[in-house]
């Protein structure tokens, strides 16, 4: 299992160069470095906040069906 999460976050591994990533990976951190230029430090801050909402949503979603699976089946 450990090999198909290495592969799936490096889906063009192998059909794009090395370089060719690097230099997109450097697009994208310099894109991003001059996005946080323009947009107010506040927005950052509730971006990250929202973002950790969602996730604990998820969470509790996860942990409540996993609860439900433990649950005797019911007759009905």
């Amino acid at each position: 299992m450990p090999e198909q999460t290495a592969h799936a976050h490096k889906p063009f591994e192998g059909k794009i160069s090395e370089e060719t990533r690097q230099h997109f990976r450097t697009a994208r951190e310099e894109f991003h470095k001059s996005i946080e230029g323009i947009l107010p430090p506040e927005l950052a801050e509730h971006r990250r906040k929202a973002r950790k909402e969602i996730l604990l949503a998820w969470r509790s979603m996860i942990d409540a069906t996993l609860e439900r699976m433990d649950e005797p089946k019911k007759k009905a």
